[in-house]
């Protein structure tokens, strides 16, 4: 699965005026029917997938374009503002308690659009499986809370979705495309986009992490009181941990080093129990199984690092900033092409839409404040 990008951002609370909201949407209706009668259903969830496209998409609705909110609002309002027969185009999902509906809408968005029950069912996959990624494969300390997933009549399908971080005070925020899937669990992200990074998180989609995952998955096919008992083993002192674990280690002589050993004391045993009985062959047949989650990967990825010598990425895949990216290209350059044409489709939608020249005004005005309108890519 390659996922196009993904942003943090300033945590915001509150809610967004009616007065606002309503205008939104009103523009967000003209500016997607024009962008989907223009380019199709599946050019418009490409630009949905791109950070950069949807982070203009706010701005021109009128949206702070480094708030938390311009996720769940812009999500909210498109959620609204397309429909299966106008559009071809339905948001399932949402924030708080409606995420957790978001098979139900997937279910009715199936009915609307005549998917078998077969294609229902892996669009049901797909969303709790993007879900499981950002909230466990990668561990940055950001809980996931707000998915929305995009389904078009043509089966293929786009993902936003949100974790916060009250430690942190940041949100961060996930975007996926059906066209460009490959594998869930391998290198997924095409643009990252963070305002923070962070010095240790726990990267399980990383290709360095590729023999922890083996090995993960491996010591999943093992019996729980074997896993209990390494589990037990890792939180013992260096110098017992080596003459417990000596018949694994090619060298009994040579001290193993972990730079992150930290066992956690919430592991799912019931989730590997289950685990073992389905005997995965993959680690995305493992991270599907019900009850895995953070806990339970990180203790493995531990235990396959303590008795392996197999060790994850610990690297935060973050590759571009909105707050520290630019001109001086730190800490990575600007992806300029993207942010081109992300400006110009915006712009052009806006000056077609049926709406007032005050309101293409404040659009206008509002894609300015993203990146200037008479900026040129060099």
């Amino acid at each position: 699965m390659q996922r196009t990008g993904y942003a943090s951002l300033p945590l915001h609370g509150g809610k967004a005026p009616s007065w606002l909201t309503g205008r939104m949407r009103r523009l967000a209706k003209e500016i997607s029917s024009i962008i989907i009668d223009e380019y199709g259903t599946e050019r418009f969830l490409a630009r949905v997938s791109d950070p950069y496209w949807f982070q203009a998409l706010g701005c021109v609705l009128g949206y702070d374009w480094h708030s938390s909110g311009v996720t769940t609002v812009v999500t909210g309002v498109l959620k609204t503002a397309l429909t299966a027969q106008e559009h071809g185009i339905v948001v399932c999902g949402g924030k708080g308690k409606t995420s957790r509906k978001t098979p139900n809408d997937i279910e009715q968005a199936s009915g609307r659009f005549g998917f078998s029950e077969e294609e229902m069912e892996t669009l049901t996959y797909t969303s709790k499986m993007t879900a499981k990624v950002d909230n466990t494969a990668i561990q940055a300390g950001y809980q996931l809370y707000h998915p929305a997933f995009f389904v078009a009549e043509t089966g293929k399908w786009a993902v936003v979705q949100q974790g916060m971080s009250a430690q942190a005070k940041t949100a961060r925020r996930y975007h996926w495309l059906s066209e460009n899937t490959h594998s869930f669990v391998v290198e997924p992200h095409n643009a990252i986009v963070c305002d923070t990074k962070h010095p240790v998180v726990l990267n399980m989609t990383a290709k360095s992490s590729r023999k922890s995952r083996k090995a993960s998955v491996d010591l999943a096919k093992e019996p729980t009181r074997k896993l209990k008992r390494l589990a037990q083993d890792a939180t013992l002192p260096v110098d017992k941990q080596q003459k417990l674990l000596s018949q694994w280690l090619p060298d009994a002589s040579a001290k193993p080093q972990f730079a992150f050993l930290d066992m956690p004391r919430n592991i799912n045993w019931n989730a590997l129990a289950e685990a073992y009985d389905k005997q995965p062959t993959n680690y995305e047949e493992l991270l599907a199984v019900k009850g895995v989650g953070p806990a339970t990967v990180r203790g493995l990825a531990l235990i396959a690092e303590l008795v392996y010598g197999e060790k994850p990425s610990w690297q935060d895949p973050v590759k571009y900033s909105f707050a520290y990216g630019g001109k001086d290209g730190v800490p990575y350059p600007v992806n300029r092409q993207s942010m081109d044409q992300s400006i110009q489709i915006l712009q052009e939608a806006v000056q077609a839409a049926k709406v007032g020249d005050k309101e293409k005004s404040r659009a206008l005005q509002g894609l300015r404040r993203f990146v200037p309108l008479d900026a040129k890519a060099s």
